[in-house]
């Protein structure tokens, strides 16, 4: 008998509602203030940026929210339910009686989890009459899901690339193009505030932070258009829960009990699209010593070493004031080629899990996050994004813990995306040419 390597779920398995975290925290999220008054905004405010529904979702306090049937019919076409895969050969390469699962978000059109939100808030900006969408990108994977997503709903992109990025991974760029974007390097001349970093350096690498302030001076500036956010804010989050509702139907299918659930985190979209149902469950007290852990890049380190305070969500102090873990919003990291962990904050959510002990976030060095992913390609034949092999280096380790104390555990780890895009990086990095 053919052992089995995959968890499947059927078409009519698909989760039909989202999870709100939300619902089920024992303390009020820190309002979003407008940092003119200190006073929080509410969704008026947030509706004159992104569209009126996700704004509507940002403040939503009900439990689950319903899926739009077309949103579905596109989460189907694009792959879901993802499978949930069994990675025996890394547990036979690593000697450990633990057993490691990666939930394969890389099988999207793109490569990643971001078309989970990207083709909501794309639905909803065309049923309210967008013409466009702007956003920013880090390593591509987010402006790349976006694209695709304006291509299937009828509105045009606009993608302000971190210009080191738009340097390293050329092909990202094509791949937004090929889908109808725009795509222009960031900081730019397209705007003030890319003009104003210009002026500074010429040779800016620029940052999240600063793409950001680009997309959303483009959107407030047109009558046509708004800004689209591919992770931090809560209805960003709530879009990924199809992750984690689809892994905990596979748990229960395969009578799994994770004791450890991993992902990266940049903004914390994967991260929180993963874990929160299965915080939930446990916050409701039917789900018990499961730990969750958020992998940073050391370069880049928001909720390890940074400071939970209120600040901007972007450089130029255009964004309302979050709650968060924060870097500074000056902050410019190292180019790291782990393009979407750049960012100088967390998602207010997910800091104030970390916050209340029920997240534990962790560092890993540029060097180590590739020696990851060699291992499992050599392993298992996959070949994982940079950010998503921060949280495989991360698996591996508690993988190899276990084998010294003899601990069967169930790690699972939220595979975010692939690296076939990435290659430059690896060939960089581990000396491969």
């Amino acid at each position: 008998m053919v052992e089995k390597i995959r968890i499947l779920l059927g078409e009519d398995d698909l989760p039909s509602k989202w999870y709100n975290l939300v619902s089920d925290l024992g303390e009020k999220l820190p309002p979003m203030l407008n940092p003119a008054s200190n006073e929080p905004i509410g969704v008026k405010e947030l509706s004159t940026l992104f569209p009126e529904e996700c704004a509507r979702q940002e403040f939503e306090t009900e439990a689950y929210i319903d899926i739009p049937e077309e949103v579905r019919s596109h989460y189907l076409r694009f792959g879901r339910p993802t499978p949930l895969y069994r990675a025996r050969r890394l547990e036979e390469k690593l000697k450990t009686p633990a057993r490691i699962y990666l939930k394969r978000e890389d099988l999207s059109p793109t490569g990643s989890h971001k078309v989970n939100t990207a083709i909501a808030q794309a639905y909803y900006a065309s049923k309210e009459g967008t013409s466009i969408l702007t956003t920013e990108t880090g390593a591509g994977q987010w402006g790349s899901a976006l694209s695709l997503a304006c291509s299937m709903t009828g509105i045009r992109c606009m993608v302000y690339m971190v210009r080191v990025s738009y340097m390293q991974k050329p092909y990202r760029k094509y791949v937004m193009m090929l889908y109808g974007a725009k795509v222009v390097p960031s900081p730019s001349s397209e705007t003030k505030v890319g003009r104003k970093f210009l002026k500074e350096n010429p040779d800016h690498p620029g940052s999240l932070g600063i793409a950001i302030s680009e997309a959303i001076e483009t959107a407030v500036t047109r009558d046509d258009a708004k800004y689209s956010l591919g992770s931090v804010l809560n209805f960003v989050l709530l879009h990924q829960t199809i992750i984690g509702l689809e892994a905990l139907a596979q748990f229960e299918k395969a009578d799994v009990k994770p004791d450890i659930m991993i992902g990266c985190v940049g903004g914390g979209s994967n991260f929180a699209g993963f874990t929160f149902p299965a915080i939930g469950k446990m916050l409701r007290g039917k789900l018990d010593g499961v730990r969750f852990i958020a992998v940073e890049p050391e370069a880049c380190p928001s909720m390890t070493r940074g400071e939970y305070r209120y600040d901007f969500g972007d450089t130029a102090e255009t964004t309302p004031l979050l709650k968060m873990f924060t870097l500074g919003h000056n902050f410019v990291p190292p180019p790291i080629h782990a393009g979407g962990l750049r960012y100088h904050g967390a998602a207010p959510l997910v800091s104030l899990l970390k916050r209340s002990g029920i997240v534990k976030s962790i560092t890993y060095r540029q060097e180590d996050i590739f020696n990851a992913g060699r291992v499992l390609a050599e392993t298992e034949g996959l070949i994982p994004a940079p950010e998503t092999c921060h949280a495989l280096a991360a698996a591996i380790d508690y993988a190899l813990k276990c084998k010294e104390k003899d601990e069967s555990l169930n790690i699972v780890l939220n595979y975010s995306g692939h690296g076939l895009l990435d290659l430059h990086g690896y060939s960089e990095i581990l000396k491969l040419s």
